[in-house]
């Protein structure tokens, strides 16, 4: 069921003004574990020409007794590796939820981002969710890049990989500020470009 709610959810937001850009995706890949609350918000793509080389994310840290919200937003960070050391850095992101610091960069040592996985915490009943917590991405290169999010819930499976693309965009889940319990990202869709 989760499977056909993602499907229908990419239909919906392919059909959505891609935000500021002319380029197209030729493909993308998602996740089966993303939490259940908020929107889909717009998708945001890397300038032509450039592809994921990198990323950072803004999270809230734990805050003990009080509401914990944790993975607030995915930033890529955006290059064109053929003109050799990376000078210029284009970040693109989706919409963010509303707490916590980014945290450090991460980057492929070569290549580009091509596959992620998230860290996902269930449904806490009566507790404090957080959905997403933290997020992994795969480098064409095979490296292995792991966010500096929180250790709540548990790892999905990978999502599938970009092949021969590159990852060149994003969209994210995310729940808009509550009255209570936050859980602010909640899940992602990355986008390929040739």
């Amino acid at each position: 069921m989760h499977h056909l709610s993602i499907v229908l959810s990419l239909l919906a937001i392919i059909g959505q003004h891609v935000s500021g850009q002319t380029r197209d995706f030729s493909s993308w890949v998602f996740v089966l574990n993303g939490g259940p609350w908020g929107d889909w918000r717009s998708i945001n793509l890397c300038p032509d020409g450039t592809y994921a080389v990198g990323f950072n994310l803004r999270v809230e840290q734990p805050v003990g007794n009080g509401d914990d919200t944790a993975l607030n937003g995915i930033r890529l960070l955006c290059a064109d590796r053929s003109k050799g050391v990376l000078r210029d850095l284009f970040p693109t992101e989706s919409h963010s939820g509303f707490w916590g610091d980014w945290t450090r960069d991460k980057f492929c040592p070569s290549g580009y981002l091509t596959a992620f996985q998230l860290r996902v915490e269930s449904r806490q009943g009566s507790g404090d969710d957080t959905a997403a917590n933290n997020v992994r991405f795969k480098c064409t290169d095979g490296t292995v890049l792991e966010g500096d999010g929180t250790s709540w819930g548990d790892w999905g499976e990978w999502s599938g990989t970009c092949g021969a693309r590159r990852i060149c965009g994003l969209t994210t889940k995310v729940e808009g500020k509550q009255l209570g319990d936050d859980s602010a990202l909640n899940d992602a869709i990355m986008y390929c470009c040739n």
